[in-house]
């Protein structure tokens, strides 16, 4: 007996679903009360990869390695780098796609002593070159575009300070090196559906709706043409800290 092939009808199903689900605010709200209530546990903080801790939530992760495995960019350009979790996670999916040459750049201001041994002692340590330093200083950004090799395909993931001004700095700082068809990810846009009484206090900072990820790339994405953000991998990330920061490139 033949079985039918439904990949293709499977997909578009997700598809389908996921563009709902996008649409569907009740769900968005429910997701988000119950984001708000976990955060007593420090939720956010529970998951590691590989072995290191990863300061995402799992619907991020999951996405983020869509899009590396979509499109399978050389280079990954992340600002702020935290205990390393993340460029651990980004350097092993980049692995996996079979990319020799294939790298993570870490941008942080303060790579603390302990997070450097932890990350320059895992086995992943051969693909993460880490950049101390301002992330839009213009000698940090002079070694960031050092590290580019000509022709190679560029994704940015910006998740280190959260202020307004300085995510929308980042954004036109290095928006211009993504690539076509690869992504810019603006992490934390959460912040920005949240009133102030929901606010997340639990953080060396708390940033307010408006000082926040979210009005910066809304702000950043009405100045270029050469994003979009993407209505299918947004549309469900309703666990997400980043919902709606998933930004493809259409233009070179």
């Amino acid at each position: 007996m033949t079985t039918k092939d439904d990949r293709l009808e499977f997909e578009a199903h997700k598809r389908e679903m996921s563009l709902a689900l996008g649409k569907d605010e009740a769900s968005f709200q429910q997701s988000l009360n119950t984001l708000i209530g976990l955060d007593k546990f420090d939720y956010f903080y529970l998951w590691s990869w590989m072995g290191v801790p990863i300061i995402q939530l799992p619907a991020d992760i999951l996405a983020t390695q869509e899009v590396i495995w979509a499109t399978k960019p050389d280079v990954i350009i992340e600002t702020g780098v935290a205990r390393g979790g993340s460029l651990i996670f980004m350097a092993s999916i980049l692995a996996a796609t079979g990319n020799d040459k294939a790298k993570v750049i870490g941008v942080d201001i303060d790579i603390r002593a302990h997070n450097r041994e932890t990350i320059e002692s895992h086995p992943m340590s051969g693909r993460i070159k880490m950049i101390q330093g301002g992330s839009v200083d213009d000698d940090v950004l002079a070694a960031v575009k050092a590290e580019i090799p000509p022709g190679a395909r560029v994704m940015v993931v910006l998740d280190s300070d959260h202020s307004y001004e300085h995510v929308l700095a980042e954004c036109r700082a290095y928006g211009p090196l993504v690539s076509e068809g690869c992504y810019l990810v603006v992490a934390d846009t959460l912040i920005g559906h949240l009133t102030e009484e929901q606010a997340f206090t639990k953080r060396s900072k708390v940033w307010l709706r408006g000082n926040e990820p979210l009005q910066a790339i809304t702000d950043y994405l009405a100045e270029t043409d050469r994003f979009e953000v993407d209505p299918v991998l947004n549309g469900k990330l309703v666990l997400s800290s980043s919902p709606g920061g998933y930004c493809v490139c259409r233009k070179a």
